[in-house]
């Protein structure tokens, strides 16, 4: 029996990472730059149409962090 070969390529992308391996625009890494640190790295991806991998890429790239900004919830006491 032949095997049945599929290409990924071939398939339509999920609408949440219809963007990937596209280049970034502009406006996409101003978009990154104002949710890093603040908003998850999923809800970013989401937000990009791009998957995780790629939005963790794109900031490495830039030399940008994704890791959330703590605040002191008893800074707001004072």
């Amino acid at each position: 029996m032949g095997k049945t070969h599929f290409h990924l390529n071939n398939m339509a992308k999920p609408k949440y990472i219809a963007k990937s391996g596209q280049p970034w625009t502009s406006t996409e890494v101003k978009q990154l730059k104002s949710m890093g640190g603040k908003v998850p790295t999923r809800v970013i991806g989401l937000k990009l149409q791009r998957p995780v991998a790629g939005v963790q890429a794109k900031a490495q790239e830039i030399g940008m962090s994704l890791k959330p900004i703590n605040k002191s919830p008893r800074s707001k006491l004072k």
